[in-house]
């Protein structure tokens, strides 16, 4: 009797977006009215909408199912099949017209959350990106402004302040989408400390959280989190490190009376308005995606390495030049109260000094007790405090991160660190940056 040999099991792995170097994408879409989930993929020039996907390599793709906490919830949107689309600045003008009829925002930023939008379906040809923040006090619009917008975002995952953080650090792995936040104006620092984390690793690829979890068995499993993604946050306040605030294209909120055309409550036209052109920017992905790159040429030499670096991915989906210098203007501004900020403090104090003694001659090392008389007797009616050697040296070393190394008795800034204090003072606004005409 001939033996049979058993039919290989296929392997099925639950996916929510693939990109394959053969050019095929794969997104979840969601039928609501049916409430399943399934795929929708690129192939060949040819979209298609199908219950999976199967590949040679990896076995047969399924979606996340429709019984997904998330997306049974309303907390995470897909579009629901792709849709075509007359032009891409068609489709611009339908979303700007859709912002308009349910938020009141200035018509700049309007323009922006647009093109951000857009953003927010191929951000993965980027390796950087900006956030957008709408801010105001309470009663100012900017929750309505959040889930308007962020009802157009791909895959958008909506949280607020009142969530617990592990679960935002889970669905942005899984699901690499949108996070929507409102309310981020944590109570508890240690919450606060957690989302820092989230916004400050987020907009750049590759720099994962890590975080450890304990398993049935008691042992400690170290695990990544990928938290880079687009992001739109409504809050009150300001975030307390600038390195972060310079990481927002900002709206505030409430500086005028509400437009009176603007309905009090959403009407449910706006959820079927939204679902059309969220299955329209599918359809934008699918197509741009493998064609949108970085445009170097967008660089602007006027402002500082991280703004250009977060800028040029949403500048280089943008094609009308007057709203790309509106936006410059709009963040040369914060980088230019950076730089008051910067040129107002003590580090600033100091580098000023050790220009001065660049100036003049001083080519061999410096001593930290000179560079202390000389700030004394510039700066010390600004100071409660006697400034002394100490400080000084503490602020060369710690903050400044400068060398300075024993001398026959006294510490000295080593004639080596002069390419470095340079660079400072151009940071600190100290010296003017040079910009090319």
């Amino acid at each position: 009797m001939t033996q049979k040999t058993p039919k290989p099991v296929e392997q099925t792995r639950k996916i929510v977006s693939e990109y394959f170097l053969s050019g095929v994408i794969i997104e979840t879409v969601y039928d609501a009215n049916t409430k399943q989930t399934s795929l929708a993929y690129l192939k060949n020039g040819q979209v298609t909408v199908a219950a999976s996907y199967k590949t040679p390599e990896e076995g047969k793709l399924e979606p996340i199912p429709a019984s997904n906490n998330l997306i049974k919830h309303g907390a995470l949107i897909f579009a629901e099949k792709p849709a075509s689309y007359q032009s891409v600045a068609k489709l611009i003008t339908d979303v700007q017209i859709y912002i308009y009829r349910y938020v009141d925002i200035s018509d700049h930023f309007r323009k922006i959350a647009s093109y951000y939008i857009l953003l927010t379906w191929v951000y993965d040809a980027f390796n950087e990106l900006p956030y957008l923040r709408l801010r105001g006090d309470f009663g100012s619009g900017k929750t309505r402004a959040l889930f308007v917008i962020g009802s157009l975002c791909n895959k958008a995952f909506f949280a607020s302040g009142a969530s617990t953080v592990s679960p935002i650090f889970h669905t942005l792995d899984t699901f690499r989408g949108t996070l929507i936040f409102d309310e981020a104006d944590f109570r508890f620092s240690d919450e606060k400390n957690e989302l820092v984390k989230i916004f400050n690793n987020g907009n750049v690829r590759g720099f994962p959280i890590l975080r450890t979890a304990i398993t049935t068995q008691r042992e400690f499993d170290p695990r990544a989190f990928n938290v880079y993604g687009p992001k739109i946050v409504a809050m009150r306040k300001s975030f307390d490190d600038p390195a972060l605030e310079s990481r927002f294209l900002t709206e505030e909120m409430g500086q005028s009376s509400l437009r009176r055309d603007i309905p009090i409550n959403l009407p449910d036209i706006q959820k079927i308005e939204a679902v059309a052109l969220r299955n329209q920017l599918l359809m934008y992905r699918f197509t741009m995606l493998t064609t949108i790159k970085i445009n170097e040429s967008l660089i602007d030499p006027s402002l500082s390495p991280r703004l250009n670096q977060i800028l040029i991915p949403l500048l280089s989906i943008i094609e009308d030049e007057k709203l790309r210098e509106e936006i410059r203007v709009t963040v040369r501004s914060f980088d230019q109260k950076l730089y008051a900020e910067r040129s107002s403090s003590i580090e600033a104090g100091v580098l000023e000094v050790l220009k001065d003694l660049y100036q003049q001659g001083k080519e061999n090392s410096i001593p930290v007790s000179e560079v202390t008389t000389i700030f004394t007797e510039r700066f010390s009616a600004e100071y409660e405090r006697p400034i002394t050697a100490r400080i000084i040296g503490g602020v060369l070393r710690k903050r400044l991160r400068l060398v300075t190394y024993k001398s026959h008795g006294v510490y000295v800034l080593p004639a080596t660190e002069k390419t470095k204090v340079d660079e400072l003072c151009i940071r600190y606004g100290v010296t003017e940056r040079e910009v090319d005409e």
